[in-house]
């Protein structure tokens, strides 16, 4: 997508691709992160930080950007570090240990961010659906999509719509998980339905061979939108 906005720094990073290269765990999980900032500032904040945090940083400081925080989408260990399936997993801890910034998480999050990366509430900031960000001069705004985990959230930045795990281009995040609830998921994802159509969508993962789509289109091809009401809904997703 094509910035009208001069100044917006914006990276999307594929797990196994672009860092971790030789993590075969990160090349199957397919994690993006993301990397939000002021050109003109050179300030800029991280989404979703793991797997390898050492490249994710060099390659933010061979850009001549510099963090100055890291946003979390949601709790879950491929997205902010931690165990998980047996695999340790770098992520928050490991990048405070190299920068001391703030951890911007929605208020329902903290608790689980803490106990998913023993990253203390010292370092975390809470948040409300439509708190805004400022970054420089890029304001972020935070949208709260439980569903997937209680303090999911989306981040929307001049037409871009970084969804974490709560909406892929094909599909949505799984409603079968410790703090998850299908009903909260069908209204979280007719709140992101309600985005303009020309609003670009950034997931949490690169399940679909494109990395990102208008939300005009995912609304016409993602089957979670064919269900006309929440009751259709939970009969197709409900367990």
């Amino acid at each position: 997508m094509d910035s009208t906005n001069e100044r917006l720094y914006f990276r999307q990073l594929l797990s196994g691709e672009d860092f971790a290269t030789k993590d075969p765990f990160a090349h199957q999980m397919v994690n993006f992160v993301y990397v939000i900032g002021d050109r003109s500032t050179g300030e800029a904040v991280l989404v979703d930080p793991a797997y390898d945090i050492a490249t994710i940083l060099d390659v933010v400081a061979g850009d001549g950007m510099n963090v100055v925080g890291t946003l979390a989408t949601h709790y879950h260990q491929d997205h902010v570090g931690g165990a998980i399936f047996g695999q340790r997993i770098e992520g928050l801890r490991e990048l405070l240990e190299t920068v001391d910034v703030p951890v911007h998480v929605q208020a329902d999050e903290a608790e689980w961010v803490t106990k998913a990366t023993a990253v203390g509430g010292d370092h975390l900031v809470s948040h409300r659906s439509g708190d805004v960000l400022s970054v420089g001069g890029i304001e972020i705004t935070m949208v709260h999509t439980p569903g997937h985990t209680p303090g999911s959230q989306c981040f929307l930045v001049d037409g871009r719509l970084v969804a974490g795990d709560t909406l892929f281009l094909d599909g949505c995040g799984r409603t079968d998980l410790p703090g998850s609830d299908v009903e909260q998921m069908y209204d979280s994802l007719q709140t992101l339905a309600a985005l303009p159509g020309e609003t670009i969508l950034y997931p949490g993962h690169r399940y679909s061979p494109a990395p990102s789509a208008q939300m005009a289109d995912v609304r016409q091809s993602n089957y979670v939108f064919r269900p006309r009401s929440k009751e259709q809904f939970l009969t197709m997703f409900g367990h």
